[in-house]
């Protein structure tokens, strides 16, 4: 009895001695040193400050914000984008959170909607995924199972399959409206990758694209492939950093690459990629033709071209040597950003196959807050003007039209289509999907879900063969989202979107459509020497829009 008592006593003694030794330790060592201000007036309590501000990214999205005033991805959308890759429902109760006081775009409703036996769509092969099911939720816990599921492909008829590059050797042909944006092998690591393209292959259309970090093995496992190429020319680069066209044939000579695509710029960042150098691992350093190890900085532009006609010319040389479509990724500054390649373009014959604008709003993984706040305009602004340039100048049928800059639901992109888009690029969809959980830790290599990092240490957590159905689902669900929406504005398809489907509400509650606001321009009103009248997404009425 007595030996059980001292050792009682002994546990207490350490159980209370411990914190005291931790904090006369924390004490000693802030008022001795000399960099933070803080703690060497406050060393106990100002410990505080620094552990709020460590976790006040997860503090302020899980409790303090509301559910649509979370940035840079609000509670709402980033939810909404686990329930169709998790449980593959896109379905909310008790009514929408948007507030519909402030001014916003609308989808036009038709007042009579088509059946879904009357949609154009190709769903004869089936999905064989998986998705999670929920038995119980408490306060703390939830349990669930995963079981098999058969989900819909919602294609594109092959007959309206969308084509890149019709006049090319190899054009491009998918039979999807969106696919994964550029986000780079080094960037996001392996296993995200082979994800993304697992699942997207799964599902039978759709495109993976690379980002400027060149084309890896994870890249290849199945998806459509589009090759992009920034100005360091990673993957297509000499050993001292000259344009190899050896390597660019060989990349196109790829089945699976359907399409390189020249970064000029990118919304988050309107200057030349970063990669710190704990990421450049040696097995990037040699799809990238550097050294392992070392911090990679991109060149602002391309040292193979300064202008426009040196930028079509080398468009032009890599779509003869490859065959296959070319474009370009932008950022629409002004509304004058494609004046001068659109005109060259008229007067030449010559130009990319299709144009990439990214909005200001874009970016999913590491950047510069003076650049990302302040250049580059919004996705909605930036399609108007990019399309409407095209028209003016009578080009608009040779060049197909992306768009990205955080659209990854199903109304996002519908909206975008209508405004001018033939496609829509997705980021961080495919990052949540995959399963990212946005601690904004993206340039530390330190990821804590194995997506935007390369330590193997860190990319164990994701489990490529239990993911990949997570990107399955997620896709099926837009697009069946999507088709549910043209169904409802009365179209067969959601390529049928035009402006007239768009609607915009301001502040006092007035209602204009978006082809009252911007109106297609008339073609080659500055005289151009295409004499072509084309209008690639034709004004098809919607039946009594809202505000119509």
């Amino acid at each position: 009895m007595e030996i059980l008592t001292l050792t009682n006593l002994a546990m207490t003694t350490i159980m209370i001695g411990t914190p005291i030794v931790v904090l006369l330790l924390i004490y000693s060592r802030n008022t001795r040193q000399s960099h933070h201000s803080l703690l060497r007036n406050h060393p106990i309590l100002g410990v505080f400050r620094y552990l709020i501000e460590k976790v006040g990214p997860e503090f302020r999205f899980y409790i303090t914000d509301g559910d649509n005033e979370g940035k840079p991805l609000s509670r709402a959308h980033f939810t909404s984008i686990i329930m169709a890759a998790k449980y593959c429902k896109s379905i909310v109760g008790f009514g929408s959170k948007r507030d519909f006081v402030k001014p916003g775009l609308y989808l036009g409703n038709a007042l009579f909607p088509r059946q879904q036996d009357e949609v154009h769509v190709d769903n004869h092969e089936p999905i064989d995924s998986i998705k999670f099911v929920v038995d119980a939720e408490g306060v703390f816990t939830r349990n669930e199972h995963r079981e098999p599921v058969q989900l819909q492909r919602w294609l594109l008829p092959e007959d309206e399959a969308i084509v890149v590059g019709a006049n090319r050797r190899q054009p491009f042909v998918t039979r999807s409206w969106f696919g994964c944006s550029a986000m780079s092998y080094g960037a996001l690591g392996s296993r995200a990758h082979e994800t993304i393209n697992r699942g997207i292959a799964m599902t039978g259309a759709g495109w993976h694209n690379t980002g400027e970090g060149g084309v890896s093995p994870y890249h290849l496992t199945g998806a459509d492939v589009i090759a992009q190429i920034g100005s360091g020319k990673f993957g297509f680069r000499t050993l001292d950093g000259a344009f190899d066209e050896d390597e660019f044939v060989a990349k196109a000579n790829l089945p699976q690459v359907k399409a390189f695509e020249l970064k000029l710029a990118q919304g988050a960042k309107i200057k030349g990629g970063h990669l710190e150098a704990d990421k450049v691992t040696p097995e990037i350093a040699k799809i990238r033709g550097v050294a392992p190890w070392t911090r990679i900085d991109s060149p602002n532009r391309f040292d193979e071209f300064n202008d426009v006609p040196s930028l079509v010319a080398f468009v032009a040389r890599l779509q003869e040597l490859g065959g296959k479509p070319v474009g370009i990724k932008v950022v629409i500054g002004t509304d004058l950003s494609l004046e001068e390649l659109a005109a060259y373009m008229a007067k030449t014959g010559q130009g990319p196959d299709f144009i990439t604008v990214d909005g200001g709003e874009g970016g999913s993984g590491a950047t510069y807050r003076e650049m990302a706040d302040t250049m580059g305009l919004p996705i909605d602004s930036g399609i108007i003007i990019a399309d409407d340039t095209l028209r003016k100048y009578g080009v608009r049928d040779r060049v197909k039209l992306f768009a990205s800059g955080k659209l990854h639901s199903a109304d996002q992109i519908c909206i975008a289509l209508a405004l001018g888009a033939d496609c829509v690029n997705i980021a961080r969809g495919f990052m949540i999907a995959t399963g990212c959980i946005m601690t904004e830790k993206c340039h530390t290599g330190k990821c804590p879900v194995g997506v935007a990092t390369t330590d193997p240490k860190y990319e164990d957590a994701l489990v490529v063969d239990e993911k990949k159905y997570r990107v399955a689902n997620y896709i099926a669900t837009v697009r069946a989202g999507c088709y549910s929406l043209a169904a409802a504005c009365g179209l067969d398809s959601p390529t049928r979107f035009n402006r007239s489907h768009v609607v915009f509400k301001d502040a006092a509650f007035r209602v204009t459509r978006a082809d009252v606001l911007f109106p297609l321009p008339a073609e080659n009103s500055t005289g151009s020497e295409s004499s072509e009248t084309f209008v690639s997404k034709p004004a098809t009425p919607v039946e009594t829009p809202v505000g119509g």
